[in-house]
Parts: structure tokens; sequence; C-alpha cells
């Protein structure tokens, strides 16, 4: 696909979302400051184009609730009513289109995850950062957290063997079909999407829980 029509899709038409969805973002962060307090954006490090960091932004979802050693609780135990909400529908994606018109991403590209999850992949999974990472992606309309890891990356890497202008327009068309639907917002039994732990064993994920020491400034 040529980089400069991706580009130019990009900026085209997230630059029109953002204009036309600013009302609506305006009242989500003022929803979110009365409900939550500051900060209402969740910014956090994932890796971009060629695994390089970006800052991502978000809506944020959680609250702030720690254990008695400082410790962040569980996903589901911090995740609001209102972020729950915000997930359902999306909405808590919105401040992205920011990330989109400054170039750390696509509309349509894998979705970037974790920094601790680089280490994690196999030479083929870690192929999903040959391309920008996207608001959207090939995985997210063809089944998004209710897929395994394993189909999730293969779905990535399909998308980086054959992006094309048509099939990210096939892609923006059908998430906002998924948003609607509200599809696939969770992995089954957890509150958003398990960790992935690669080839580590499973008492990796406590393992790496009980290192954490400091509650984060909000999620």
């Amino acid at each position: 696909m040529n980089g400069f029509l991706k580009r130019l899709m990009d900026v085209f038409i997230g630059g029109a979302a953002l204009l036309l969805l600013a009302p609506l973002m305006a009242v989500i962060a003022l929803v979110i400051w009365l409900a939550m307090g500051i900060p209402v954006l969740f910014r956090h490090v994932r890796p971009g184009y060629k695994a390089r960091p970006l800052v991502l932004l978000k809506f944020r979802t959680m609250n702030n609730l720690c254990d008695a050693q400082g410790r962040p609780l569980s996903d589901a135990e911090r995740l609001t009513s209102l972020g729950k909400l915000l997930r359902r529908l999306s909405l808590d994606e919105l401040p992205q289109l920011w990330n989109v018109l400054r170039g750390d991403m696509s509309l349509v590209g894998p979705r970037p995850l974790l920094m601790d999850y680089l280490e994690r992949y196999s030479p083929e999974q870690a192929r999903r950062h040959e391309v920008k990472p996207g608001i959207t992606g090939w995985a997210q309309v063809n089944g998004r957290n209710a897929l395994s890891w394993e189909q999730k990356f293969k779905r990535d890497v399909w998308y980086v063997d054959n992006q094309s202008l048509w099939i990210d327009l096939r892609i923006m068309v059908q998430t906002l079909s998924k948003a609607l639907k509200r599809d696939g917002i969770n992995q089954p039994g957890q509150a958003t999407a398990e960790e992935f732990l690669g080839g580590r064993p499973p008492a990796a994920k406590q393992d790496r829980l009980e290192q954490k020491g400091v509650c984060p400034e909000g999620s």
C-alpha cells in the first residue's frame, strides 16, 4: 500500500473525525473529571512502528484503588461503571485520533500493546511492528478480545502482508458496525484482555504482579 496515500487518508479522515467528535469528547472528559477527578486522559508508552516507543492516549476508565502494600488492584476491581460503558462503546479510544494526526499511529493497523510484550513475541509475531499501529485493525473486526493472542497475531501479520487502501476502508466500516454491536469487547472471564505471557510459564504473571510496588496515577 502506498505510504503517502495511507498518510493522506489518516490526516483527512482522522482530522474530520476529530472535528466532528470534539463536542462528544469534551462531554466525556467532563464526565470523567466529575466522576473520577484527574487525570482525564490515560497516557501509556507503547511500541509503535519498528517497535519505537509512542505515548498512547485514551480516556481514563479505571480508578486508583490499591491494596495495603500500594500495589494496584486487578483490572476488574479498578474498572469503573463509567469505564465499562466507555469501553463497551469504544469511546475510550477517541483520543488516539491525536496520535493519528501526530503520525504516531494510523487509523488502521495492529493495536499497540505493551512494551513488556516485545521480548515475548516470536519472530513471526514481531512482524506486526512492520507497520504503524492503528486505532482499529484486522484482528479488531475479526474477533477483537474474544480471540486468543495467537489468533490476534496471525491476523495482525496477515494485515502486514495484505494491506491496501480497500482493506483499510473495509476495516473502518466494519469497525463502526462492531462498535454498535459491542462484539468481542472482553476475553472470556477477563475484564479486558488476559496478559500475553508468550513462552513464559503461568506463574510468571503472578511474579510480575508482585514486583509492582507503586499505584498508578490512573488508567
